[in-house]
């Protein structure tokens, strides 16, 4: 039996030499998330058995299907993605490995824009090994926004404590202040808000802004990208209806926990966002790519080579991954139903507002 409220979440196994595979495993070897979703392995199965023997006293048989049509939505489906036997190298990194990572990334893409999953989850990569002629990115999050035809999406990171976006990813910090602008910035502003209340539910979503500068540039002594680019940056994002305050210095945002005032934070780089947040959320944290069509999560965690195939990787971010994509999965759909006719709803409220 289909029940067609359970999403159809793509897995990628991330690299076959890291803790990918191990936290997919110990994820799906767990009955009840068959529960909140239909789950589809892109991989194999050579590279997926060769993990298991990692890992003691798990149960784990999933279902090898030949493309998405045959899926059982009662089993955790796997598609073999290549079906060479590779050389596994557990916690080295190789070529090889990053290779077919990017098979297994490439297959579950493939479906997602045909339409025919509701969310996908990605495993860790690493970022050096998966470097090709197919793969010139920094990373997943910059992969799949060309991958989906966008020209811009949003990093968020999203824990019990808070939920941070960050306005510059993956590049090096020396490049930061050239690459902050007014306009870039209301862009994240706006694609901050927007996730808030499609995906997370948020009717009207308070987001805070941090400084670039030691206290937020200490009104120009410490530098004056604050004055310059993002105050007017907020200004602008308050005229067109967005409930946003800052610039805050990031210390003291943080320090005197001055987040729980607020549905969502926008950081200015990586490390700015990311320290609070693993330090605050770290087995729980997940990686969310808001502004794209298709759902994206990911643990908040890299590649592990260092406990890889010694079944001491925690797939609890891992876990947490899968059910937020199913969440926003059922939040975009309400959001979906709540705006298809805004003028017969508006008279409906209208009505009971008497």
């Amino acid at each position: 039996m289909h029940n067609n409220d359970k999403p159809i979440i793509g897995i990628s196994i991330g690299d076959p030499n890291g803790i990918g595979p191990e936290v997919v495993i110990k994820t799906l070897s767990e009955p009840r998330i068959m529960d909140f979703c239909t789950p589809i392995i892109y991989g194999s199965s050579s590279t997926l058995a060769y993990h298991r023997k990692t890992i003691e006293g798990v149960n784990f048989n999933p279902y090898l299907i030949r493309d998405i049509k045959e899926m059982n939505h009662n089993r955790v489906n796997l598609i073999n993605c290549w079906q060479d036997t590779i050389r596994i190298t557990l916690g080295t990194p190789s070529e090889e490995a990053g290779k077919y990572a990017f098979l297994s990334i490439e297959g579950m893409v493939k479906d997602a824009k045909a339409g025919l999953l509701d969310a996908i989850v990605t495993a860790p990569i690493d970022k050096h090994t998966i470097q090709s002629e197919t793969f010139n990115f920094p990373g997943h999050t910059e992969y799949l926004t060309q991958a989906f035809g966008k020209t811009d999406s949003l990093m968020v990171l999203s824990g019990e404590e808070f939920k941070i976006g960050v306005v510059t990813g993956h590049i090096p910090l020396i490049e930061v202040p050239g690459k902050i602008s007014t306009e870039g910035i209301l862009r994240k502003i706006k694609l901050l808000q927007t996730s808030l209340r499609e995906d997370f539910n948020i009717r009207k979503p308070k987001i805070a802004v941090l400084g670039l500068n030691p206290h937020a540039g200490d009104g120009g002594l410490l530098g004056k990208e604050e004055i310059d680019i993002i105050t007017p940056a907020i200004e602008a994002a308050k005229k067109q209806d967005i409930i946003v305050f800052g610039p805050y210095p990031a210390d003291g945002f943080f320090g005197a926990h001055t987040y729980h005032n607020f549905d969502g934070i926008l950081a200015m780089y990586h490390d700015q966002g990311l320290i609070p947040f693993k330090f605050a959320n770290f087995d729980t944290g997940v990686n969310f790519t808001a502004g794209l069509p298709v759902v994206r999560t990911s643990p908040d965690h890299g590649t592990g080579y260092d406990i890889a195939g010694k079944n001491l990787a925690n797939e609890q971010s891992f876990r947490e991954a899968i059910y937020l994509a199913c969440d926003i999965v059922k939040n975009r759909k309400m959001y979906a139903e709540v705006n298809k006719n805004p003028l017969k709803n508006q008279l409906t409220r209208e009505r009971d507002n008497g």
